[in-house]
């Protein structure tokens, strides 16, 4: 993959990955169209890792009062960081179960073509749920059935934010409390998969880095 198709590649994750419409699956579809050919999840983990640091950015003033209500002891703090924790949990271990089955999957534009047609009816259930989404935060089992849809869009072409944020509506969080959680629980995730492609970013070859950079 060569600098500028990597920049073009990035911009399609800049574009998509904060709108509920599955970056990963539009960078499947692209990465198909213009004929390249994808080594492991290298180029997935390096453009999440630029949404993590976006994320951490966007909500700044969040984290801090998270980090800051926790090392004074403040119990809505680590009740929070608890649910956060919780919601991680099915995703891991679907990776761990069924890992390089999933990764496969990023080499089939039919299967991210299929999941985005399932994002959109996932999507759709919001014109009835939203109405009724009301609380300030989602409980810990609320938490766990978040953390499952998360674990679900780990397929290309079901948006993770579109995903989590519907259910989160569909079990009464508010909706912006709703996109809160949604996106903080993806600082773990995302964490958890660069940890885990590490060996890999390690091997790079000599000419990849510029390019995962850009």
């Amino acid at each position: 993959m060569g600098l500028l198709e990597s920049i073009l590649l990035g911009l399609v994750q800049g574009l998509t990955e904060f709108l509920p419409v599955s970056s990963s699956g539009h960078l499947v579809m692209v990465q198909s169209l213009m004929g390249l050919v994808q080594e492991g999840l290298r180029f997935e983990v390096a453009v999440h890792a630029a949404t993590l640091v976006s994320v951490l950015v966007f909500y700044r003033r969040r984290v801090g009062e998270l980090m800051a209500g926790a090392l004074r002891g403040r119990r809505d703090a680590w009740e929070y960081a608890a649910k956060l924790g919780l919601a991680t949990l099915p995703a891991v271990a679907v990776v761990l179960l069924f890992g390089d089955w999933l990764e496969a999957r990023f080499d089939e534009p039919a299967t991210a073509g299929v999941c985005l047609l399932v994002t959109g009816a996932i999507l759709w259930t919001t014109r009835w749920t939203i109405g009724a989404a009301t609380a300030p935060t989602p409980g810990y089992t609320a938490a766990l059935l978040i953390g499952c849809a998360q674990a679900f869009a780990i397929l290309p072409g079901i948006s993770r934010s579109g995903t989590t944020v519907a259910a989160a509506l569909a079990l009464g969080v508010s909706p912006v409390a709703a996109a809160e959680f949604s996106f903080l629980m993806s600082v773990p995730a995302i964490l958890g998969a660069v940890a885990r492609t590490l060996p890999e970013l390690s091997a790079l070859p000599p000419g990849e880095a510029p390019a995962l950079a850009a």
